[in-house]
């Protein structure tokens, strides 16, 4: 205990202090003195890893073609579009499409079909909107001999739009006004006290549907909600953070928000699911409250020893880390909620 207590005073008094100054000494700190980031250096290697191999190996890789697919549609959303772009990448785009379609035919069930329709729509326009180039011509030579997913026929009328840009006037503007959002938001409070009452997967579904239209970067949505609501498995997941041992066993949902680092090629991207996991999670939270339901976000810090439990109950992927939890649930209406009073917005803003 001594020996601990003496080298906690060092790195304090004297570490720290020095190492701070510069990169270098800095990551001689964490590399020799303290391994609180020696997970995260291991998971988004991992990540890097996983998308460098699948494209090596032309296996599918949704985050791939998502984020080319939306490089396609942003230039076709340029207030001057010009003649020709994308000259650098249209194959590569080209090419992992065909990967995903093969890989949905030798195995229906494998490939969000959504991202096939979004992606052929989004290639389909491009050819139609550039000049000629014989690179524009190879791409499209490949393209046009790809046994390409349709839509089912009883589902054309459903989705007669096509997935390509559009007009913002054409969109209906909704009727929410700012003091209705601002009802909703003071509506939505951390619950910790639930009635005894199951939440039914429908309203989670539509929930989890909301928190789909967050954005994110690259049109990516790196992660997945984990969806607890058995008896048993709840109460697993609920007994791993800190923070909630007096009152998890009464939450009747536990979601757990799990961020994929494969969506990634780069470090400089590494930070990105806890932003687009944290935006998907926050209207997920507001929409739970337009279906009558009630949730409580639950601290996650990066602790070793909590992050190996989650993981293994989880049975996690090399890329894969627990964004944030949420309990969700009917509240008890005679259980009290903390005020927790908020900045106001004197203190928050900056201008200029």
């Amino acid at each position: 205990m001594l020996k601990y207590q003496v080298s906690q005073h060092i790195q304090k008094t004297v570490l720290i202090p020095v190492c701070r100054k510069n990169r270098f000494l800095s990551s001689f700190y964490y590399c020799f003195f303290s391994k609180e980031f020696s997970r995260e250096h291991q998971k988004v290697l991992n990540g890097k890893y996983t998308h460098i191999k699948a494209l090596k190996s032309n296996k599918p890789n949704e985050f791939h073609l998502r984020r080319e697919t939306h490089r396609l549609e942003k230039g076709l959303t340029m207030k001057e579009q010009r003649p020709l772009f994308a000259l650098d990448y249209i194959n590569d785009v080209v090419h992992n499409y065909k990967i995903l379609n093969t890989e949905y035919w030798n195995n229906p069930g494998s490939v969000d079909t959504d991202l096939l329709l979004w992606s052929e729509s989004i290639i389909s326009k491009y050819f139609a909107s550039v000049d000629p180039h014989p690179t524009v011509s190879k791409a499209k030579s490949v393209f046009e001999n790809i046994k390409h997913f349709k839509r089912p026929k009883e589902l054309l009328e459903v989705a007669a739009e096509l997935p390509v840009p559009y007009f913002r006037r054409e969109r209906e503007y909704n009727s929410v006004t700012y003091e209705d959002m601002l009802k909703l938001s003071l509506q939505r409070r951390s619950v910790r006290w639930y009635m005894d009452k199951p939440v039914p997967r429908d309203l989670l579904e539509k929930a989890v549907t909301i928190a789909t239209l967050s954005p994110t970067a690259c049109n990516r949505q790196p992660f997945e909600f984990r969806i607890f609501d058995s008896e048993e498995l709840k109460n697993v997941i609920g007994s791993i953070p800190m923070g909630i041992k007096g009152f998890y066993e009464n939450i009747p949902v536990f979601v757990v928000v799990v961020g994929k680092l494969s969506a990634y090629l780069s470090e400089r991207d590494r930070h990105v699911i806890y932003i687009d996991g944290g935006l998907a999670s926050m209207s997920f939270m507001l929409a739970l409250e337009t279906l009558g339901l009630s949730s409580v976000p639950i601290n996650w810090p990066d602790i070793e020893e909590l992050e190996k439990k989650m993981e293994n109950v989880l049975h996690l992927k090399d890329d894969e880390r627990p964004l944030m939890l949420m309990g969700v649930g009917f509240a008890d209406p005679d259980q009290k909620i903390p005020y927790s009073q908020k900045k106001s917005p004197q203190y928050l803003i900056k201008y200029n």
